[in-house]
């Protein structure tokens, strides 16, 4: 296995500093994170897409100084993708760690984000680490890592796009104390889009409108409402410059269907907002 073929893990790091990721608490979430991160439980969030999961979890890690190794999950992923491999170097083999066995050995937040996406043997290698042992096993290399107390798993999943195929087992979501995160309230989410993009918060308080009629659609036209993040987007947009309804076409519109039926009627729906 080549270290380009490892590189399609998606994963990365981000820098311990001074810069805290803004991040507008909903709930309790900000105390529930830093009360497993002390008593070492792993952590499981759940919510629809765009709705600050990735960037919840980023704003934690700075808030508590901790290195975050990030990994995008996907169908290919695997067991050996997270913990390491062998690797051809020159005319040896040698050992590299995966973002896992990286955050084991040294400390900080494993976010494995969309965990239901990767491949069953996965969840298996987690299983050590979420209970009292934390303990990661290393077949190849007959180690047996134990977490040091600055470690946390955090993993993360949109629960409205899985099936009976794509879910987490009953046994490996009870190794996690789990958040349910959504969208925001209205005034809430009207203060993270300005605060994002820099437009006023009147512009934004009638896009924040027009995201919960388009949310009102879900399950019906649309199979996802609109996120925060494309509510962000849009705003951008329009503070850059572009037109309003150009902006909403090309981040809300196009975004959620290519059903030209559907497309148009949300379009209605913009112009029936902005005018």
């Amino acid at each position: 296995m080549t270290q380009a073929t490892l590189s399609r893990c998606a994963l990365h790091q981000d820098p311990v500093g001074d810069d805290i990721p803004f991040y507008q608490p909903t709930g309790q979430e900000v105390a529930l994170f830093e009360h497993a991160y002390r008593q070492r439980l792993p952590l499981l969030l759940k919510g629809p897409t765009g709705c600050g999961k990735t960037r919840f979890v980023r704003h934690m890690a700075a808030r508590l100084g901790l290195p975050l190794h990030t990994v995008a999950c996907h169908d290919d992923l695997t067991a050996s993708d997270l913990t390491g491999r062998y690797l051809l170097k020159g005319g040896d083999t040698a050992w590299s760690d995966g973002p896992l066995t990286r955050a084991v050995r040294e400390g900080g937040i494993c976010y494995l984000d969309e965990v239901v996406e990767a491949r069953k043997d996965v969840t298996v290698v987690l299983h050590p680490l979420t209970d009292d042992r934390r303990l990661l096993p290393l077949e190849r290399t007959g180690e047996r890592l134990e977490a040091p107390d600055d470690f946390m798993l955090v993993v993360s999943y949109n629960p409205g796009y899985q099936h009976i195929l794509k879910t987490l087992k009953p046994s490996t979501r009870q190794r996690f104390v789990a958040i349910s995160l959504d969208f925001p309230d209205a005034d809430t989410e009207v203060d993270i889009v300005a605060h994002e993009s820099g437009l006023s918060r009147g512009r934004c308080e009638a896009l924040v409108n027009l995201a919960a009629r388009l949310r009102a659609m879900k399950g019906q036209d649309l199979e996802e409402g609109v996120s925060t993040r494309l509510l962000i987007y849009c705003a951008s947009l329009i503070q850059a410059g572009m037109p309003v309804l150009d902006a909403a076409r090309a981040a809300l519109l196009e975004p959620l269907s290519d059903d030209p039926d559907v497309l148009k009627g949300i379009e209605d729906v913009v112009t029936a907002t902005f005018g």
